[in-house]
């Protein structure tokens, strides 16, 4: 197929992660080897910046800001959950692509953001519209199908692990046998994040903390996790407990919600789990229970980031401009685990259609008779996406993080009313 002469768009879109804007240094960088791509844009705020014709020139940012995106956590452009719904929006989204000549379009984010391109791209179809629409993974949640696991995953279960491992120092100097020790996690529906708070555990430690880990793949019951918490305490000085925000009962609901209001995407907030579970110590065992809530930290936590995840990120990046260079369009890059010792990966490409159709939950098997624990099939899985670190620069003894300076691209239409 021959090659698309015009300009390329990127935007990020959903939940911000560590390595995220590794993706989008990726991305430039490819775009700058390839004369074919004339300018190189970013959209502001996700899909929004879609809508309100809101780029920016990334060609001419430095080449240090581009390599300082590599160590920077965050959306560098921008990003958020606002969700194309009416088909006017859609049909703005190609107005817009073309009034300013875009050829090539990377969207970099989670199910959603995939949903999204995978409907432009059929628009554009339908319009005759040349364009490629190339998806690249972004999610620490590690539920999107057909990738052997997702940029940001690594970096975040890193954080986590490390986390766990700091705060059972601080619970073995207080434990007297009564102490017990909440870490909620996100990930929402799905239990991977809080499996990998399990990597804290010493190799052949078994008993090491996190003591207990509860999925929200495995039904909550009050009655055995009183006695979890009872056997732990029965051998240790402390009992330390990692729980998925998403945690349910056992009819699947969420045993606790930050909010009743759902996002721009419809998904209603779970959260609150860990006080759930400190309550129930404390009222029912009258044993005293702290709770520490990661929150967003875990996904922004650059200073524990993983190497390898983050030169995957990059790998994706460039893999999604050579695959539209090389005229596919419609589909979603992927992280393919080779078959070495030691880990190796490299990238395919999966229809961007299949992205809406399911989540990738956490492999059962993975998880224990005891349903709290992980077993070897899941270190295996883990440990290699952790390896490696990165050299963030430090100034004045904190870490430094470069901004883009977002030099504005002239607005071609008229306000579009978003809502």
């Amino acid at each position: 197929m021959s090659e698309l002469t015009g300009n390329l768009l990127v935007a990020q879109s959903g939940g911000p992660t560590s390595v995220v804007n590794s993706s989008l240094a990726g991305i430039v960088s490819e775009a700058l080897n390839h004369e074919c791509i004339e300018e190189i844009y970013g959209g502001l705020n996700g899909v929004m910046g879609m809508l309100n014709e809101d780029f920016v020139d990334l060609a001419a940012e430095s080449q240090q800001t581009i390599r300082g995106l590599r160590h920077t956590p965050g959306a560098a452009l921008g990003t958020g959950r606002f969700k194309l719904k009416k088909q006017q929006d859609y049909e703005r989204v190609l107005e817009v692509f073309a009034a300013h000549n875009i050829r090539y379009f990377m969207h970099i984010g989670g199910s959603e953001a995939q949903e999204s391109a995978d409907r432009i791209d059929q628009l554009a179809r339908e319009h005759g519209h040349d364009l490629r629409v190339i998806g690249v993974p972004k999610t620490i949640d590690n539920d999107l199908v057909h990738t052997d696991h997702c940029p940001g995953y690594g970096s975040a279960i890193k954080h986590i692990a490390t986390t766990v491992r700091e705060i059972a120092c601080d619970n073995r100097a207080m434990g007297q046998g009564e102490f017990v020790s909440i870490v909620e996690v996100m990930g929402r529906s799905s239990g991977w994040l809080a499996a990998g708070a399990s990597l804290a555990k010493g190799k052949d430690q078994p008993h090491d903390p996190p003591h207990l880990i509860y999925l929200p793949e495995v039904a909550f019951s009050p009655e055995k996790f009183f006695e979890d918490v009872r056997r732990v305490l029965r051998r240790e000085k402390y009992c330390l407990i990692v729980v998925g925000e998403g945690l349910v009962d056992k009819d699947g609901n969420y045993i606790s919600v930050t909010s009743g209001l759902a996002d721009g995407y419809g998904h209603t907030t779970p959260g609150g789990a860990g006080d759930y579970l400190g309550n129930l110590i404390e009222e029912s065992l009258g044993l005293k229970a702290r709770t520490t809530r990661l929150g967003y930290a875990q996904r922004s936590a650059a200073t524990h980031a993983s190497k390898t995840d983050n030169d995957e990120a990059y790998l994706a990046g460039q893999a999604a401009v050579r695959a539209a260079i090389k005229g596919e369009s419609g589909r979603m890059v992927t992280l393919i685990r080779g078959d070495t010792d030691p880990y190796s990966c490299e990238t395919g490409l999966a229809p961007l259609a299949d992205m809406a159709n399911g989540i990738k939950e956490l492999t059962r098997d993975w998880v224990h008779e005891d349903g709290v624990s992980m077993n070897h099939q899941f270190y295996k899985y883990a440990h290699p996406l952790i390896q490696g670190e990165i050299a963030v620069p430090y100034a004045n003894g904190l870490p430094e993080f470069v901004q883009l300076r977002r030099e504005a691209v002239e607005k071609r239409l008229e306000v579009y009313p978003v809502g």
